[in-house]
């Protein structure tokens, strides 16, 4: 049997080092179902890392929920998904807190919330409660983790050296977080409209809607087709 304290401590490294990329969430979610007999524990770490850890972690994190959700019940282990069901709402304010040091998380939680909706693993109305406390959020000014530093008005005072900046008394993100967060939102973009554009290939709705978008053959396509021959033909012959 493995050692409880190892595999909770290999887990939190795996949450702590998540990235935009499919294979890491995935990763992690195997790690956590290989050992569900200690998903309360694992459980507890989703949870402690989400209010540990960077907002960009936190993103992450977020991401991470819907595959181990979507995993755990491929795989009919809901004793995960039941976690996540009761403890969503401290989830959220981790991911998107209410002091607005999240406002750039608000659109990962809403995309999150909608893909768990669509997966049955989260209800309409407990959607729509989390959303309306969403909007709050969602309506600063701007978001101040990546806002400039204001300049400092106040006569001869210098700003401190140990201090973090602040703005409206929230930490900004440092230039590596801003830049790390801007590429792993490009990469999810690109994965989104990759799977946009993807097609099922058991799946003949849009052979059917392209087809009766053609309209039936008449005497012009007909003439059309004979003068194509013709044009050819008169080509092959002067070659």
């Amino acid at each position: 049997m493995a050692d409880p304290f190892e595999v909770r401590m290999r887990f939190t490294h795996q949450l702590q080092h998540l990235n935009a990329s499919i294979n890491s969430s995935q990763k992690a979610a195997h790690y956590a179902l290989k050992y569900r007999d200690m998903d309360e524990d694992l459980h507890s770490c989703i949870l402690e890392q989400l209010e540990r850890n960077s907002m960009n972690n936190r993103a992450n994190i977020m991401y991470f929920i819907e595959h181990l959700c979507d995993m755990a019940q491929r795989e009919n282990h809901l004793d995960f998904v039941r976690m996540i069901q009761r403890d969503i709402l401290r989830v959220v304010d981790a991911v998107a807190p209410s002091d607005g040091s999240g406002a750039a998380n608000v659109k990962v939680v809403r995309r999150v919330l909608n893909g768990l909706q669509h997966k049955s693993i989260l209800i309409p109305d407990t959607v729509i409660e989390i959303e309306a406390c969403l909007k709050e959020r969602d309506t600063l000014p701007a978001h101040p983790a990546l806002s400039p530093v204001e300049p400092n008005t106040q006569g001869d005072q210098q700003p401190t050296q140990t201090a973090a900046p602040k703005v409206n008394g929230v930490s900004r993100l440092d230039k590596r977080q801003i830049e790390q967060r801007i590429e792993e939102d490009r990469e999810r973009h690109k994965r989104l409209r990759e799977n946009i554009w993807a097609v099922n290939d058991e799946d003949d709705q849009e052979f059917e809607r392209l087809w009766d978008d053609v309209s039936d053959i008449g005497e012009d396509d007909y003439m059309a087709a004979e003068e194509d021959a013709l044009e050819r033909r008169q080509a092959v012959e002067v070659e």
